[in-house]
């Protein structure tokens, strides 16, 4: 349960998708299907652990785990700057198709 909610807390629920239409690259948000919030959430919290040096894997992705459970960390930083992004470009959603 505790993994769960770690997992929940970095889910996000739009992303950017790049579109190219008339020569211009536009930043997209598109809705996050359920699976891929999942692998999203798991990619980043596996990927800020292993970037990381000093200790071992094993206690920073403990750590990073932890911080996720509390809602505090650089995998909720990452999830709240890409919904920020995704909201941020919500003039270009008619180019979602």
């Amino acid at each position: 349960e505790f993994v769960n909610q770690a997992i929940d807390n970095v889910r996000p629920a739009l992303e950017l998708r790049a579109r190219r239409v008339g020569g211009a690259n536009y930043q997209v948000p598109i809705p996050v299907t359920p699976i891929r919030q999942e692998t999203l959430a798991i990619r980043w919290i596996v990927d800020l652990a292993r970037s990381k040096s000093g200790k071992s894997f094993e206690q920073f992705l403990m750590q990073e785990l932890i911080d996720a459970y509390n809602n505090e960390g650089e995998a909720v930083k990452k999830k709240n700057d890409v919904e920020r992004m995704a909201e941020a470009n919500k003039a270009f959603a008619h180019f979602r198709w």
